[in-house]
C-alpha cells in the first residue's frame, strides 16, 4: 500500500515546500496524464480528532496516526499528501496539521490560517473533522476553525467553489436529522459574522461553498460500525467530479500537469502574506506550463528524424511532397501541444500555441525558401529547354517566348502550391517575380543573340552577293560600271531587306526598332560596296597598268601583237592610255547616287590634252588637278583626289614608257630584218661590174655546180640558224644568237651528209630492209603519236 499511495510530505512544519517530493509524486502516480480528470481532497480539524485515521480508512492511505496509549499529542506536522488507492478519477488527498494544538500555542495561528487558505485554493473537497458534542455550543472547538476557513476565504479574490464536507465524529444517539439543522444554523451565523469585502457583502454562503454533513460512529467504541459507515462514505467519492458528484460543480481547475507548479506558487504567495488572486494565478500557471509544453514540443520538433532528414535533403535537391510532409510534422507537433495544454486557460493556451507555431514556422522557413529556390531553378531550366526546342522547330520567337513563359509560370504556381504549409500564410510572389525576371532576362539575351545571328547571316549574304561582283565590275571599269553597281546594290538590298523583314516579324518588335535594324542592314550593304571600292582604289595603279598592257600588247581579237613595223604604236599607246585614264576616272569617286560629275572630262582634259586644259582654265587656275577635292563630290565619296590622280598618272606613265619603247625597238628591228636585199642601185652596179665574172661562170659549168652547192649549204644554215628571227631584235643580239648556234648546226649537217653517204654504199636488199624498218618505225611513231594525242584530248 505504501508504494501505491505514494505518501509524500508536501509542506513541512516550518512551511517549506517540498518541490522534488511533489515532482516525484506526480511521476509515480502519473498525475500529468490526467488532464482535468482528477480531484484534490483535504481534511482539516482540531488536533488529535482522528483526521489521519479517517483518511487512512476512507482513502486507503498510510498517514501516520496517533497512538492513544502514548497520550494525545501532535502527530501530523505541516501538510502530507497521498494518492487514493482504487478510486476513479485519480484522487489526491492532503492531511493538514490539526488546529488548536498546544505545540504551537494559543497565539500562533499563522500556519493554521496559511494551511487553511492553501487547502481552499487547491482542493475540490475539504473535509472538516469535528466532535459531535461541540454542535450547539457557543464556545465549541469548531467555531474558531470555521471562522478561520471563512476569513481566509475572503483573501481569495475569486475563490473556486469548494465542497465543505462536515464529518461529525463520535455520533451520539441524537439523529443526524436533528444535528444537521443546528450545524447549518451555526455555520450560517459564523458566515454572517465574518467581515466581507464590499463586493461580497450580500453574497450567500451557497455561492462559495457546497455544504454537506455526514456523521460517523466512534472508531474506538464502535469500530465495525465506523468502518461500515466509512465504506459507504467512500462510495460518494467515486466519480466525485462528475455532474451530481460531491465536486460536480467545481470551477477554476488547474490541469494536472500544472498542479505542482500551481501549488508551489500558491504557497509562495500565501507565505508572503499576500492576497491570493486565483484567476490571475490560474493564468500565471497556464502561462508557465504552456510555455514549458511549447518549449518541449519545439525541442522535440527540432530532434524529429523526419524533419532533420527533410531539412538536410532540401539543401541540395527538391523534395517531393515537401508541403504535405512538413504540414504533417508541424500538425503532429501542435496536436501534441493541444493534448497536453488542453485544460489550461484558453486565452493563454491559444496565445502560446500561436507562439509555438510562429517559432516552428520561423525554423522551417529557410527550408521552405530553399524548396522554392529549387522549384525556381528547375522551372527556369525547363523554360530554357522548352524555349530552345520551340525555336528549333521554327516557331516565332515572341510566340515561343510567350507560350513557354505562360506554361512555365503555371507550372511554378502548381509546384509552389504543393510546397505551401497549411499553418503558414506565406506568399511565394517574390520568388515568382524573381523567376519572371530571370525568364525575361534569358529571353532578352536569347533575342539579342538571335537578332545578332540573324543580322550577321544577312550581312554575310550581302557580302557574298556584292563583294565579288563589285570587284569584277570595278576591274572592268567602263561607263556602265557605277550604274551596274547601283543596280546590283539595289537588287541585293531589296532581296535581303525582304528576307530580313520577314525573319524579324517573328520577334513582334515595334516598327521603329524594326526600321532601325532594316536601315542598319541597308547601310551595311552600302558599306560593303564602299569598302570594296576603297580597296580597289588602293590598287588602281596596278589595274591601270594591267589594262594598258592588255590593250597595248593585244589586238582587237585579243591576240598578242607582233610588231612588224606596220602598227601605229602612237595610236595604240594613246588608246591604251585613254582606257587606263577611264579606269582612273571611274575609281576616283563613289557614285552610288545617280548624279552626274565631270571627273572623266576633267582628267582627259588635264592629262591627255593639257594645252587645251590650260587655255580653257586660264581664268581659273593653271592646273585643274591642283586640288584636294572634286567639284560637287563630297569628301566622303572621294576615293582618289585630283592631286593623287595626277601623281598616279605620272607614275603610271613612267612605268609604261618602257613597254612603249620596247615596242618601238621591236618594230625597228623587224623592219631591219625584213629589208635584207641590197638597194636597187647596188644590184645594178653588181650586174655591170660583175658581167665578166658572170660570163666566166657560164663558160665553166663546174663553177655553177659549186655555187649551187654553196647555195644549198647556205640555205640550210639560214633555215637552221633562223636568221630572220635572230636579227629581229637587232644586229648585236642577232650575232650573239647565231654565233652560239653556228658550230652545232655545222656539225649536225655534216653528220647527216655522212649518214646519207653511208646509206648510198650499202646493197639494195639491205637498203630495202632498212627502208622497211624505217617505214615500220615511222608507222609506230605515228601510232604512238596518235595515241598520245588521244590521251591528251
Amino acid at each position: 500500500m505504501d508504494k501505491e499511495c505514494c505518501s509524500t510530505h508536501l509542506i513541512d512544519g516550518d512551511g517549506n515546500f517540498n518541490v522534488e517530493g511533489v515532482d516525484k509524486f506526480m511521476k509515480e502516480v502519473k498525475l500529468t496524464e490526467c488532464g482535468l480528470s482528477y480531484a484534490v481532497v483535504a481534511i482539516m480539524g482540531p488536533q488529535s480528532s482522528g483526521k489521519s485515521t479517517l483518511m487512512n480508512h476512507l482513502f486507503n492511505t498510510n498517514f501516520r496516526e496517533m497512538d492513544a496509549f502514548k497520550g494525545r499529542s501532535q502527530t501530523t506536522k505541516g501538510i502530507w499528501m497521498a494518492r487514493c488507492v482504487g478510486m476513479e478519477p485519480c484522487t489526491v488527498v492532503m492531511d493538514l496539521e490539526g488546529t488548536d494544538g498546544r505545540e504551537r500555542g494559543e497565539d500562533d495561528t499563522a500556519f493554521e490560517k496559511q494551511s487553511s487558505l492553501f487547502a481552499l485554493a487547491v482542493s475540490d473537497i475539504v473535509l472538516i473533522n469535528m466532535w459531535c458534542h461541540d454542535i450547539g455550543r457557543e464556545q465549541a472547538a469548531n467555531k474558531p476553525l470555521l471562522k478561520t476557513v471563512f476569513q481566509v476565504m475572503m483573501r481569495l479574490f475569486s475563490p473556486r467553489k469548494t465542497t465543505l464536507l462536515f464529518v461529525i465524529r463520535d455520533k451520539t444517539r441524537t439523529p443526524l436529522e436533528n444535528l444537521e439543522p443546528v450545524l447549518r444554523e451555526d455555520i450560517q451565523k459564523i458566515w454572517d459574522s465574518v467581515p466581507k469585502p464590499e463586493a461580497h457583502r450580500e453574497t450567500p454562503l451557497s455561492d462559495f461553498f457546497n455544504v454537506e454533513v455526514v456523521a460517523l460512529s466512534s472508531f474506538e467504541e464502535k469500530e465495525e460500525q465506523f468502518k461500515e459507515q466509512v465504506t459507504n462514505l467512500r462510495k460518494r467519492f467515486h466519480q466525485s467530479i462528475a455532474p451530481g458528484g460531491l465536486a460536480g460543480d467545481r470551477r477554476g481547475v488547474v490541469p494536472a500537469s500544472g498542479f505542482s507548479f500551481s501549488a508551489q506558487q500558491i504557497w509562495k504567495v500565501i507565505k508572503e502574506n499576500k492576497d491570493l488572486d486565483l484567476p490571475a494565478h490560474k493564468v500565471m500557471v497556464a502561462t508557465v506550463r504552456c510555455d514549458e509544453i511549447a518549449n518541449e514540443k519545439f525541442s522535440s520538433f527540432t530532434e524529429n528524424a523526419e524533419w532533420c532528414e527533410l531539412e538536410e535533403t532540401v539543401k541540395t535537391e527538391p523534395v517531393r511532397g515537401f508541403g504535405k510532409k512538413l504540414t504533417s510534422i508541424i500538425d503532429a507537433c501542435t496536436k501534441e501541444y493541444d493534448f497536453e495544454a488542453t485544460f489550461f486557460d484558453e486565452g493563454v493556451r491559444t496565445a502560446k500555441r500561436k507562439q509555438l507555431e510562429d517559432k516552428l514556422l520561423q525554423l522551417v522557413q529557410p527550408a521552405y525558401q530553399s524548396m522554392l529556390g529549387h522549384i525556381r531553378t528547375g522551372t527556369l531550366d525547363k523554360f530554357k529547354e522548352a524555349f530552345n526546342s520551340a525555336l528549333n522547330e521554327g516557331k516565332g520567337f515572341s510566340a515561343a517566348a510567350r507560350d513557354c513563359t505562360k506554361h512555365c509560370m503555371s507550372r511554378f504556381d502548381e509546384e509552389a502550391e504543393g510546397v505551401n504549409i497549411e499553418q503558414a500564410n506565406w506568399d511565394s510572389s517574390k520568388v515568382r517575380e524573381k523567376l519572371s525576371r530571370d525568364i525575361d532576362a534569358h529571353t532578352e539575351s536569347v533575342q539579342t543573340a538571335k537578332l545578332s545571328e540573324l543580322t550577321s547571316t544577312y550581312e554575310a549574304k550581302l557580302d557574298e552577293a556584292l563583294s565579288a561582283p563589285v570587284e569584277a565590275l570595278l576591274d572592268g571599269a567602263s561607263s556602265d560600271t557605277w550604274p551596274a553597281i547601283r543596280k546590283l546594290l539595289q537588287r541585293e538590298k531589296e532581296k535581303s531587306v525582304s528576307g530580313f523583314s520577314g525573319a524579324l516579324s517573328g520577334f513582334e518588335m515595334d516598327n521603329s526598332t524594326k526600321d532601325k535594324m532594316v536601315s542598319k542592314l541597308e547601310t551595311h550593304a552600302r558599306g560593303i560596296v564602299e569598302a570594296k571600292a576603297k580597296e580597289e582604289a588602293g590598287r588602281v595603279l596596278i589595274r591601270m597598268k594591267d589594262r594598258f598592257t592588255t590593250l597595248f600588247s593585244h589586238d582587237a581579237d585579243s591576240m598578242p601583237r607582233v610588231w612588224t613595223g606596220k602598227e601605229d604604236i602612237r595610236g595604240i599607246t594613246k588608246t591604251a592610255r585613254a582606257a587606263s585614264l577611264k579606269l582612273l576616272s571611274i575609281m576616283a569617286a563613289i557614285r552610288l547616287e545617280d548624279d552626274a560629275d565631270n571627273i572623266e572630262s576633267l582628267l582627259s582634259l588635264a592629262i591627255l590634252d593639257p594645252k587645251a586644259a590650260a587655255s580653257t582654265n586660264k581664268s581659273i587656275t593653271a592646273d585643274p588637278l591642283a586640288s584636294s577635292s572634286w567639284d560637287k563630290i563630297p569628301s566622303t565619296r572621294t576615293l582618289i583626289t585630283p592631286v593623287q590622280c595626277k601623281s598616279l598618272w605620272r607614275q603610271f606613265k613612267s612605268e609604261t614608257e618602257y613597254t612603249v619603247s620596247q615596242a618601238i625597238s621591236s618594230q625597228e628591228a623587224s623592219k631591219r630584218s625584213n629589208n635584207w636585199l641590197p638597194p636597187p642601185w647596188a644590184i645594178v652596179a653588181l650586174l655591170i661590174l660583175g658581167f665578166n665574172e658572170f660570163m666566166t661562170l657560164l663558160r665553166n659549168p663546174l663553177y655553177l655546180g659549186l655555187i649551187f652547192m654553196a647555195y644549198l649549204v647556205g640555205k640550210a644554215l639560214w633555215v637552221q640558224l633562223d636568221f630572220s628571227n635572230a636579227f629581229r631584235l637587232g644586229i648585236v643580239p642577232g650575232l650573239l644568237s647565231v654565233s652560239t648556234k653556228f658550230l652545232p648546226t655545222i656539225m649536225n649537217l655534216m653528220k647527216k651528209l655522212a649518214e646519207e653517204g653511208a646509206a648510198a654504199a650499202t646493197p639494195n636488199p639491205d637498203r630495202n630492209a632498212s627502208i622497211q624498218s624505217k617505214s615500220s618505225s615511222a608507222s609506230s611513231e605515228v601510232t604512238s603519236s596518235d595515241s598520245a594525242h588521244n590521251k591528251t584530248q
